[in-house]
């Protein structure tokens, strides 16, 4: 039974699930321990398990509640380093993306077109074409077809045609191009999950706060387990620092310095109405410091990025007033309708880890990752993309094991599918059936294969089972009941802000950023995690203040009153914590 356990274990990643790694934590000297359970951590922790090793990863808040959640959500090569001629980094991206696009995850990234505006006839056009012609040349490398169309060239009353919103004098032409996109903490959550299938010991809002040495090599790690408050030692003959912007504050517990330096560049998003402007593409503008995306997202545009330094509370970044002005006023430039205030319906800043140089603005800073063995037993992975994490994860899971004993398997995880991956394709060809057969619309099938994959089939038995949970949430009509039930029963979702922030996207999707959708989600929360009613209140009230100190930062003029403000809502490990 053990060494059953030890190879895989259930496809669930609930709170019984969360117990028994636990236990295993702690009974148990591991090969590799992960500390971070954003993207990176989280495939370090599947690179790992696949190869035989035994394997934990512990994460402070929620799996993806940093940097992985608050992406421009692209899987992507990054067209604007072609022009900083990093050509090895966008060769490697466009290879990761026809891997995630084609193998890794079929159901959750997918192909998305833009639009690269011209304001010069000749001479623009030749640049821009001849470097999206590398750029797809570039995708071809990896061994198999981009998994999306080449670029093509467009004159300006085809790009009217095609974007009648766009301002008559915007432009004189355009070249389309593909990327891919992906809801960026639902793809951290299915690859904690698959980790965990495959053998590994995951467990959320477990606080590392300091490391085990002996000598000088370091042996494990001191955990607090924050939603019971017990502290316990977890042993490890090799730890991975994966904790992206907070990687400076983690090796200050060794003891030691760094071999690099980690700095946090703040980017915000806005979350727009698709029928704000109408368009059949998204745009990729050029701005005075960097590039500015406007991303289809379902039923919304996401439109971003800002690039500025950021020095204040890395778990809760704020947008400013004057961040949200900027990339309306960017994006105003081309449109022939205004955007204003009153159409943002949501709003979400992240931090990007960069790893500091020479120069003193963000945007020049490398996107390079960066793998050191700091001290005897610990692995820093620090830098990188999101769309290369599973080079990052190798390489650093690879730096781990040149110090453990015996011949260790080389990195299987560019043919290890996630969860719901396989079968997906067939699943959406009968999609008609599976709505038929179930009772439930084809729109609400093809929302949930969009999401979970072949696993939609335990999301449709919850409906079965009880028909009240096939409705929507109340203000967020592209969810439903289900959802939130599987996020706490299967997707380890232990706060509410957990199912609205980041299984669901509701806190940036809803005009009301979740407020209607609360108490009805914590109800249905409750009774999967056992909260009595006090505690289901509590989690609806620290949503609610979270809401409304995310709305009044919003409102602040620069990002020390943004930071203070926001700081105004309890956080829950305060709370909960012990």
């Amino acid at each position: 039974m053990a060494q059953r356990n030890s190879v895989t274990r259930s496809s669930k990643l609930g709170p019984e699930e969360r117990a028994a790694a636990l236990a295993r934590l702690k009974d148990k000297e591991l090969d590799i321990l992960v500390v971070g359970g954003g993207i990176v951590g989280a495939g370090s922790a599947l690179d790992a398990v696949t190869r035989g090793l035994s394997v934990g990863i512990l994460e402070e808040r929620d799996w993806a509640s940093g940097t992985s959640s608050r992406s421009s959500k692209l899987v992507h090569g990054g067209i604007r380093y072609l022009e900083q001629l990093d050509f090895r980094l966008v060769r490697e991206a466009l290879i990761e993306r026809g891997l995630l696009l084609q193998r890794i995850a079929p159901h959750l990234v997918k192909p998305v077109r833009f639009l690269y505006p011209l304001k010069k006839r000749v001479i623009e056009r030749a640049y821009v074409g001849a470097g999206m012609l590398l750029y797809d040349i570039f995708s071809y490398t990896g061994g198999r077809p981009p998994g999306v169309p080449h670029h093509r060239h467009l004159s300006k009353r085809q790009v009217e045609r095609l974007i009648p919103s766009l301002s008559h004098d915007a432009l004189v032409g355009g070249i389309t191009y593909y990327d891919a996109q992906v809801d960026d903490a639902r793809y951290v959550s299915s690859l904690v999950r698959t980790a965990s299938f495959y053998g590994a010991h995951a467990a959320s809002r477990v606080r590392v706060e300091g490391f085990i040495k002996v000598g000088q090599r370091v042996v494990g790690v001191q955990a607090h387990d924050l939603q019971t408050g017990e502290k316990f030692e977890v042993r490890a003959k090799q730890v991975v620092n994966a904790t992206g912007v907070w990687t400076d504050d983690t090796q200050r517990m060794v003891g030691e310095r760094g071999t690099f330096k980690v700095r946090a560049s703040k980017g915000i998003h806005l979350v727009v109405p698709r029928d704000r402007f109408q368009s059949a593409m998204g745009l990729l503008l050029r701005t005075e410091k960097s590039v500015l995306f406007v991303i289809p997202w379902g039923r919304h545009w996401l439109i971003g990025t800002t690039d500025t330094d950021w020095n204040l509370d890395k778990a809760h970044p704020a947008a400013t007033a004057a961040d949200i002005d900027y990339l309306l006023e960017h994006v105003n430039k081309v449109l022939s309708i205004q955007l204003t205030r009153e159409d943002v319906e949501g709003v979400y800043a992240g931090l990007r880890p960069l790893l500091a140089g020479e120069s003193e603005q963000t945007s020049k800073l490398s996107r390079e990752h960066l793998v050191a063995h700091t001290v005897p037993g610990l692995v820093v992975i620090a830098g990188g993309k999101w769309t290369t994490y599973r080079v990052m994860a190798k390489d650093a899971i690879d730096a781990a094991v040149d110090a453990l004993d015996g011949r260790i398997p080389p990195s299987t995880t560019q043919d290890i599918p996630l969860l719901g991956a396989e079968g997906y394709q067939a699943a959406w060809n009968k999609r008609g059936r599976i709505a038929q057969a179930f009772g439930v619309h084809k729109v609400r099938i093809e929302h949930l294969l969009n999401r979970y994959g072949t696993l939609t089939d335990e999301l449709l038995d919850l409906i079965k089972s009880d028909p009240s949970l096939g409705e929507p949430l109340p203000g967020a009509d592209d969810y439903l009941g289900a959802e939130v039930v599987y996020a706490a029963s299967h997707e380890g979702a232990l706060h509410l802000e957990d199912v609205l922030a980041r299984r669901t996207r509701i806190s940036i999707e809803a005009w009301d950023r979740g407020v209607s959708a609360a108490p009805v989600a914590a109800k249905l929360m409750a009774g999967v995690l056992g909260w009595d009613e006090e505690l289901e209140q509590l989690e609806v009230a620290n949503y609610l203040k979270r809401v409304a100190a995310e709305r009044a930062s919003q409102e602040q003029p620069d990002d020390a009153s943004a930071d203070h403000v926001r700081l105004e809502a309890p956080d829950i490990m305060a709370v909960e914590g012990k």
